[in-house]
Parts: structure tokens; sequence; C-alpha cells
């Protein structure tokens, strides 16, 4: 696809609320399409721990193609939409609360009745990276009807053998007192350096940052609470929808043995595990992003096995 080929992509700006015990929370919601959004596959895209989503998903670097996975999906087919948790970007921050895991899937089942109610999407083919990961693996545990494909990428289970989250529990106490944490410059460069520096280039990592402390100076604590101490947050036996495990090679969070005995234990015969070589951890901003999205498109829209119900036992 060339530039002069390339179709125009829109991006329209939504608002929910999700309601709690202490009233409504108010959630931004960002969806981006070519044309029309009506009767395409929907991507729902679930955002980490420490930076929004657009920043994640919707990323411009002047000089770096198709440096935004939701326009790259939008100009093959997809209407794509991700969503601030409680706590992130222009979500609402007023909570007293550390917006953990499980708060991040009620943000999702939020973000789908809203994308329901106004376009009649009703199921999506699903990513989440890192704690996005663990959210999206908890919602489409709770809510399987609306999953139609999973892709965990930078995934945790029980945490054995990550050694970022070995480092990352010697802080614990720290997180445990407060509701959020810090973020500056230095902190995001530090996503990238502690893996494996040369997977991604400077440009992509200032631009990065830039984008994300545009919005926030602070993160919630509660994902880094959880995945410190709270592991394993989902049953690989209840995610019963085909799924895609994708693990970096030089990534410090997702165990390779964590994520086997995960994948083992899914009970769909359309799972796959897949290797993203020369990949860290933050997989749309490294240098071979584009070989994450043509795994992830290709997954996707894998056509249905010719088999029939029957044949399938």
């Amino acid at each position: 696809m060339n530039a002069q080929s390339t179709p125009a992509v829109t991006g329209v700006e939504h608002w929910t609320v999700k309601k709690t015990k202490d009233g409504e929370v108010r959630l931004f919601l960002w969806e981006k399409y070519v044309g029309s959004p009506g009767g395409k596959p929907a991507v729902l895209f679930v955002h980490g721990s420490s930076m929004a989503s657009q920043p994640t998903f919707d990323l411009v670097v002047p000089g770096r193609p198709d440096s935004s996975v939701m326009d790259w999906f939008a100009q093959r087919g997809f209407v794509c939409w991700c969503v601030d948790m409680e706590g992130y970007g222009r979500s609402d921050k007023s909570r007293d609360i550390t917006c953990d895991i499980g708060n991040g899937a009620d943000d999702l089942e939020a973000a789908t009745d809203y994308i329901f109610a106004t376009r009649g999407v009703r199921s999506f083919d699903t990513y989440g990276i890192s704690s996005g990961a663990l959210r999206a693996a908890t919602f489409a545990q709770r809510h399987p009807e609306r999953v139609s494909r999973l892709a965990l990428d930078a995934f945790v289970w029980t945490g054995e053998g990550s050694p970022t989250l070995e480092q990352r529990r010697e802080k614990l106490p720290e997180f445990l007192a407060k509701k959020r944490r810090p973020i500056d410059r230095a902190f995001v460069h530090s996503i990238f350096e502690r893996d494996h520096g040369d997977c991604v280039d400077k440009r992509t990592v200032e631009a990065f940052a830039d984008a994300i402390l545009a919005l926030d100076d602070s993160m919630p604590t509660g994902t880094y609470i959880d995945m410190c101490s709270r592991l394993p947050l989902v049953d690989p036996a209840e995610i019963v929808m085909p799924t895609i495990v994708m693990r970096g090679q030089f990534d410090g969070i997702a165990g390779m043995d964590d994520l086997i005995e995960f994948f083992k234990r899914l009970p769909s015969p359309g799972k796959q595990f897949t290797m993203l070589n020369g990949i860290s951890h933050a997989s749309f901003q490294q240098k071979n992003y584009l070989m994450v999205y043509q795994i992830l498109h290709a997954y996707f829209t894998q056509p249905a096995p010719a088999y029939t119900s029957s044949a399938a036992h």
C-alpha cells in the first residue's frame, strides 16, 4: 500500500460513563476507521500500566511509516477502538483507588456497552499488552461473548521467571503505600533500556515519551501491585475463545515457561503461540513493529476451520 493509495483515516472522540459505588466515572474512547465504521470487524486495543491508549496505539512519529497501529488496521478494513482506563490519560482520575486489573476489566465492560449502543458491535478482536493483556484476559473470562479472538502480548500468568517483576517486587511496599506513582521521561526510557536497547530507535522513544507525558505525570499503582503480589489473576481454562500468546524475544516481563504452561491450558484448538523476533517489551514502538502488525493481522483474519462441529470431537 503506497502513500498515493493510502485511504484517509477518520478519528472520532467518544465518552461514556462507568457506574460505581462512588458514582459515575467518565471514560474516554477513541475510534478510527476508513470511510464508514459500519459493517466492519472491530478491534479493541487495551493499553498497559504506564501509558494511556492513544500514545500506545495511535502514535505519530515523523518519518516512521505506519506508526499508528490503529491507522494500519483501519486501512485494512477494520474499525479500531481504544479506551483510556480509569486513572489514565483523558479518563477520570478523581477516585482515591489504585485502578487495578479488575477495575480495568470493568472499564472494558463499560466501553463495550457503549460501543454496542453506539455502533452495534457485539464482539471484538481484542489485543492487550502487558497489564493490558491481563485486563483483556480478565474481560474475556468475564464476557466471552464479547471477544471473538484474543491477543495477549507481553502477558504474565503466575509471574514465574520474570526478571522485571522480581526487581519490581522490591518496591512493592512503596506501591502499596500510595495510589499513584510518578513518571517522567527517564522512566519512559527505562521501559526500553531494561531488556534490549537496540530494539528501538531514539526518535520513536522520544515521540512516545512526548505523547505519554502530555497526558500524565503519574500512573495508578494497582496493576503493579497485582502483577507483583496477586498473580495468577486469570484461569486459562476460562479463556474459551481462539487466543494468540505473543512473546517478545527479549521481553523481561513474560517468562517463557510461565507462558507455555498457560498456553497448554487454553482450551481453544484455534490457539497460537508466537515468538516476536527482535522485540523486547513495547511491541508497537520497536524497530520490528511492522512484523508484529502482520502477525496480529494474520491471526485476526484467519479463516474459520473447514470442519463440522461433529468432526471436531
